[in-house]
């Protein structure tokens, strides 16, 4: 199993102090996020959660499943939630070429512009795996993107954590500001199906609000 941490340490934060990590308040915000879709079925099962709980997100998608499912992002969009960047192809950072991982950027953000209203949405990029590389944060950013990263990882993607231990990754660590990530994405429903609602009625019954990325 690759090693990442759960909760972002503040050090990490203030390290990497250039990439979103939370946005704190003091209103008992958190800020759900979803990478690699839009998926058939998934994304679509994920989108009625969070309308049963009145919930916002911010999906963070891939330009190559955009282009194969409009349909399923359109109706992210008409649903109120807020897009990212993942990438056309979901790439590893460290192990592409600035340029290649710029261009593959570019054709993510030519779906997401194709098929949304132009400008209507913030400039918001994940890095697939969180991996990435100095000069390609420092050329996202002259392009206007905000490189959002997270506070809480629900591990949902890793086949070896238990369903039980991804909702406990979210519960014992969400606290005001936390951006959270899951995947609507086939590998990771498993746990994605166990721990969403559970998350959705815990925050609900704490008083969170879930509200999608606006960072401008």
């Amino acid at each position: 199993m690759s090693f990442y941490w759960i909760k972002t340490n503040a050090v990490i934060k203030k390290i990497f102090s250039k990439y979103v990590w939370h946005i704190p308040n003091k209103e008992k915000i958190v800020y759900l996020t979803f990478d690699d879709g839009p998926t058939p079925e998934i994304t679509e099962w994920t989108l009625s959660q969070l309308q049963k709980y009145e919930a916002k997100a911010t999906f963070f998608c891939i330009g190559n499943n955009i282009e194969k499912h409009p349909g399923i992002f359109a109706k992210i969009i008409q649903e109120g939630h807020s897009l990212g960047n993942h990438t056309f192809n979901h790439l590893n950072g460290w192990k592409t070429a600035t340029k290649a991982y710029l261009k593959n950027a570019n054709l993510c953000e030519e779906q997401i512009r194709k098929h949304s209203i132009k400008n209507s949405h913030p400039k918001l990029f994940r890095p697939p795996y969180g991996r990435i590389k100095p000069s390609q944060t420092k050329a996202l950013r002259k392009m206007g993107y905000k490189i959002i990263m997270w506070d809480v990882l629900s591990a949902d993607f890793d086949t070896e954590v238990s369903p039980e231990q991804c909702l406990e990754n979210v519960l014992k660590n969400v606290e005001s500001g936390s951006i959270i990530v899951f995947h609507d994405s086939v590998k990771a429903f498993q746990n994605l199906e166990f721990t969403l609602p559970k998350t959705l009625e815990f925050l609900q019954e704490n008083k969170y609000k879930c509200l999608p990325i606006h960072i401008e």
